[in-house]
């Protein structure tokens, strides 16, 4: 079990969040000087909020970089909690583009992706640092944006390296008692599958490598399509974990965006739950892989809670929370 299953479980998701964090801080480097004034002046409505919070975090990559950004602005005053609303909302429509990408199923590019991100951060090296090239001395700040970029494309090999790490662990995994004594509660009562996704995401902080190795497990037919939804609505509810953390010592707003944070993914996990089948037979009708229809369950469960979630952030109650502050 030490050498089938937790060494290379171990290693692959250290690899998978080496890269998921290379691309969140090369895209942050990217982004960075301009996304604090973004949230600020494009969320005057939740629907400005909506798409502000979709297109960061597709972005970064990161909806739990982005949540804990908007806490530390509510906290400092410089956005109000009202605005934060949209914000959250868009964080976990944004954040399906993660799992979208590892449901394509490209490992196989990983390898390839490196050499090449590797190759263009060389060449920016030699023009910019090295001058190899004296006469493209005048361009090197325009080389910034294409280094961070191959950064960005080093980290996503990287992920991908380290989900097929994770995932090659499924066949021993099956043979083991304890995974078929969990498949076995599961199919007699879905919320073991949203226990077990809400524990490991809060474990490991990263929803997207707990989705990930349930794309692997479906993808071998260890697992079977409706226990692997469950897991992740669960994996949803983990994520909150982080935001929940980032709130301790704040302002009662900053407290309330961490609470609403867990109110859409919890509410919308609940709201979902007797909806399974049909949310596996849409999944099954989009796509014809299981990872892939595992990743469409992903998007239409976060699509369609945030689109239902989103009247209530029009409410005049809670426009006043920030007053009660």
């Amino acid at each position: 079990m030490l050498q089938t299953i937790l060494i290379p479980m171990l290693l692959g998701f250290s690899v998978f969040m080496c890269g998921m964090k290379l691309m969140e801080l090369a895209l942050h480097q990217l982004a960075g000087p301009y996304l604090t004034t973004m949230l600020r002046r494009s969320t005057a409505t939740p629907v400005h909020g909506l798409a502000i919070g979709t297109v960061t975090t597709a972005f970064l990559q990161s909806s739990t970089a982005v949540t804990v950004i908007s806490i530390g602005l509510v906290n400092a005053g410089l956005l109000t909690f009202p605005r934060t609303l949209g914000i959250i909302l868009g964080t976990n429509i944004g954040t399906c583009l993660t799992t979208e990408l590892i449901g394509l199923n490209l490992n196989k590019l990983a390898i390839p992706i490196m050499i090449v991100s590797i190759g263009i951060w060389l060449l920016t090296a030699l023009i910019g640092e090295v001058r190899l090239f004296p006469w493209l001395r005048r361009s090197t700040m325009k080389l910034n944006p294409i280094r961070s970029a191959s950064v960005v494309l080093c980290g996503f090999g990287l992920l991908l390296t380290g989900m097929s790490m994770m995932q090659s662990i499924g066949p021993a995994v099956q043979q083991s008692d304890l995974f078929n004594w969990f498949i076995g509660k599961a199919d007699d009562s879905l919320w073991w599958g949203i226990a077990a996704g809400a524990l490991l995401t809060a474990a490991v902080h990263s929803s997207a490598a707990v989705i990930g190795l349930v794309m692997g497990f479906t993808a071998i037919g260890a697992m079977p399509l409706e226990v692997g939804i469950s897991v992740v609505l669960g994996a949803n509810i983990g994520t909150c974990f982080t935001a929940m953390l980032a709130s301790i010592g704040g302002s009662k707003a900053g407290k309330y965006v961490a609470l609403s944070h867990v109110l859409l993914n919890a509410g919308g996990a609940l709201l979902f739950l007797p909806f399974l089948p049909e949310l596996s037979f849409v999944s099954e009708w989009l796509s014809d892989s299981p990872s892939g229809q595992i990743a469409r369950a992903q998007t239409v469960f976060n699509i369609l809670s945030s689109l239902l979630a989103l009247p209530f952030c029009y409410l005049p109650a809670l426009r006043g929370i920030d007053k009660q502050s």
